[in-house]
């Protein structure tokens, strides 16, 4: 069943997935830790992102800068604001827009935890929950709450967040069928270091980015 497309939400809304970290590049279960540091990739996703903004936008554009509460997206936001000449001390920060929680999965090397209990990624690169860890439908009430405490602000914002959160994100706000095994609105995959622009509901893509992080 497809859900309603936000609309009516006013501005427009560039999200992004934070740059490659040394989570990623040693294939651990990253989830809801609060700070796992950028690789050197990581550094250079952002600045394509920030370059590919800043081509788009000019320097200093009219945008509210928005990010998860983890280390990674915020560091991410740091190299984004310096190119758009934006004050990254300005950006606000929200927990509900933090990745999946993965539970007692959280900080395992996928290998392992793949070795105990079958596949843990979906063929469309969905992480299936941990028995303790957080369901999509809890991801959808959290990322919902954020998009209704914002649908009435004025102007354009950038939001700073991850691969599970930022899908099911875009999928309440472009109105996608709900999954039928994870019960939540949610959105294709799209490599890290890449930049959605959704308004009236409709997504572009205004940077596709280079990395291989599996979800």
């Amino acid at each position: 069943m497809a859900t309603s497309p936000r609309t009516q939400r006013k501005g427009r809304d560039f999200i992004a997935r934070h740059g490659e970290t040394v989570f990623n590049a040693a294939r651990r279960l990253q989830g809801d830790a609060p700070h796992t540091p950028l690789t050197r990739a990581g550094f250079a996703q952002a600045d394509e992102m920030g370059m590919a903004l800043r081509a788009l936008l000019g320097a200093k554009p009219a945008l509210t800068l928005w990010a998860s509460s983890t280390g990674r997206a915020l560091q991410t936001l740091a190299v984004i604001a310096e190119h758009l000449a934006l004050d990254w001390h300005a950006a606000r920060t929200d927990d509900r827009l933090v990745e999946i929680g993965m539970g007692a999965w959280g900080g395992r090397y996928y290998a392992d935890v793949i070795g105990e209990v079958g596949p843990v990624i979906t063929p469309e690169g969905l992480l299936r929950p941990a028995p303790d860890g957080e369901r999509y439908g809890a991801i959808a009430r959290r990322v919902g709450g954020w998009l209704a405490d914002t649908d009435d602000d004025s102007g354009d914002r950038l939001v700073i967040m991850h691969g599970i959160s930022s899908r099911v994100l875009r999928g309440m706000m472009t109105g996608q069928h709900t999954h039928p095994e994870f019960a939540a609105p949610i959105a294709p995959g799209l490599p890290q270091g890449s930049v959605v622009l959704i308004e009236g509901g409709h997504e572009s893509v205004a940077h596709l980015g280079q990395g291989h992080a599996p979800a």
